[in-house]
C-alpha cells in the first residue's frame, strides 16, 4: 500500500495535539480529503475515543481536585459541578472541541514507528501506522508527536519486589480508596498524585508514606509564579538532551488543599524510601520491617515515545534534545507534551509554537 501523504502529521489527540490541530486550522491548513489546494494535515489517535488520558483517571478524581485544567485554545471549558468526575467531563468537552473545529482525528490508531525516508534532511518523514484492519503507511513533510506518557508508567525496581505477598498497583491503575479499606497501604511518591491519594487513602484506612528525598514544602503553594519557575527548570533540561525530570524535582513540594487536609488527619508523615521489599511489607534503612498490604506506587510516567527510536535522538543522558519544540537533531519533527509543556498550559502554548516554526519553516522555501 502507498503511504498517503500529507504536510502535517499529528500524533496524539490530548491536549497538546489537539492544539496543535486547531493551531493548523487557524493557519490555513485542511484535513486530508478536503477538494483544495491548501496544505494538509491529519492528527491520529491510538485511543478508542475521544479524550487522551482524561478518560481513564481515577473515578474520584473530580473537577473540583483536578490539578491545572487549562481550557483548549479558543474554546472554554463548559460548566461543571465541582462533584463531577473529571473523567466523564472533560472527555465529552474534548468530543466536542474536535467536532466545533472539525478536526477529523483517525482512531484507533497506533504509530509504531517514525523514520526517514532517506538521507534527504528536506524529504518526507516515513510514519508507520496500524488501525484495525491493519497497517497505514504514511509520509509527512513534518511531524508533531503529540504522545504525552499516560503509557508509560514508572515502576521503581528495588530488592525483593516480586516476593510480596500484597498487591501492587500505579497510580496508573487506581480507581478507589475503597479498594483498600481495612488494609495497610505503602504510598511511595512526592509528586501531586502521591499527595492526592494520600489524603484519599488515608480516609478510610491506614498510610505510610515514604519518597526518594524529603519534601521541602513551600509555603507560597503551587502558584502562576511556581508554574513558570517549572517550565523553566524542565526547559532548560531538555535543552540538554537530560530526561525531562518531573515537576517537583525542579521546584520541590507546594501546599495544596490536599496536603493541608492529610496533615490535619496526622497522615503527612514523611519516610525515607525503603531498601527493599519483603513479603510481608518493606524494610526500611533503620533495619525495621513496615507491614504492608498494598504498595501504591506515585512515581510518575515516562515520554511515551518508543516510536521514535529510528531516528536515533535519544542522548547518551536518556533525553531527546527539544529547543522551542524542535527536536534539535531531527527539525522535521516537534515534541510538544514533552518536557516543559507536559502541563496543560504547556501543551496549548507548545500545539501554538510548533505550527508557527511551521509556517516560517514552509515559507522560507
Amino acid at each position: 500500500m502507498p503511504p498517503a501523504s500529507v504536510d502535517v502529521l499529528v500524533i496524539g489527540a490530548g491536549q497538546a495535539g489537539l492544539s496543535a490541530a486547531y493551531h493548523l486550522r487557524r493557519r490555513g491548513f485542511f484535513p486530508l480529503g478536503e477538494e483544495d489546494d491548501s496544505p494538509t494535515f491529519v492528527v491520529l489517535d491510538a485511543e478508542s475515543e475521544p479524550g487522551g488520558a482524561w478518560q481513564h483517571r481515577w473515578p474520584t478524581l473530580r473537577m473540583g481536585t483536578v490539578n491545572g485544567i487549562h481550557e483548549l485554545p479558543g474554546y472554554a471549558v463548559p460548566p461543571a459541578d465541582p462533584r463531577a468526575p473529571s473523567r466523564e467531563v472533560l472527555p465529552a468537552y474534548f468530543a466536542a472541541y474536535e467536532d466545533r473545529y472539525d478536526l477529523r482525528v483517525q482512531r484507533p490508531v497506533r504509530v509504531r514507528a517514525v523514520r526517514r525516508a532517506d538521507d534527504d534532511p528536506r524529504g518526507p518523514l516515513t510514519v508507520d501506522a496500524e488501525d484495525a484492519d491493519g497497517p497505514v503507511p504514511w509520509s509527512a513533510r513534518y511531524v508533531v508527536n503529540a504522545t504525552g506518557t499516560w503509557r508509560k508508567p514508572f515502576w521503581p525496581t528495588y530488592p525483593g519486589q516480586r516476593s510480596f505477598a500484597g498487591r501492587q498497583l500505579h497510580v496508573h491503575d487506581y480507581r478507589s480508596a475503597e479498594e483498600f479499606r481495612g488494609r495497610r497501604v505503602v504510598i511511595v511518591g512526592a509528586g501531586v498524585s502521591a499527595i492526592q491519594l494520600l489524603d484519599e487513602i488515608s480516609q478510610v484506612t491506614d498510610t505510610f508514606w515514604v519518597s526518594r528525598t524529603e519534601p521541602q514544602w513551600d509555603a507560597t503553594g503551587f502558584d502562576t509564579a511556581a508554574r513558570i519557575q517549572a517550565i523553566a527548570g524542565v526547559e532548560e533540561r531538555v535543552r540538554q538532551g537530560l530526561p525531562p525530570g518531573s515537576v517537583v524535582s525542579v521546584t520541590g513540594a507546594h501546599w495544596s488543599p490536599w496536603a493541608e487536609a492529610a496533615e490535619d488527619r496526622g497522615a503527612l508523615v514523611w519516610h525515607p524510601v525503603f531498601d527493599a521489599i519483603e513479603p510481608a511489607g518493606v524494610r526500611m534503612p533503620d533495619g525495621t520491617l513496615e507491614p504492608a498490604d498494598v504498595i501504591l506506587w506515585a512515581t510518575g510516567f515516562r515520554a511515551d515515545i518508543a516510536h521514535l527510536a529510528p531516528l536515533r535522538l535519544r542522548t547518551a543522558a536518556g533525553g531527546v534534545r527539544v529547543r522551542d519544540t524542535r527536536a534539535v537533531d531531527e527539525p522535521r519533527l516537534f515534541l510538544i507534551g514533552y518536557g516543559p509543556s507536559q502541563s496543560t498550559v504547556g501543551a496549548n502554548r507548545a500545539g501554538r509554537d510548533a505550527v508557527r516554526t511551521i509556517v516560517r519553516d514552509r515559507a522560507a522555501g
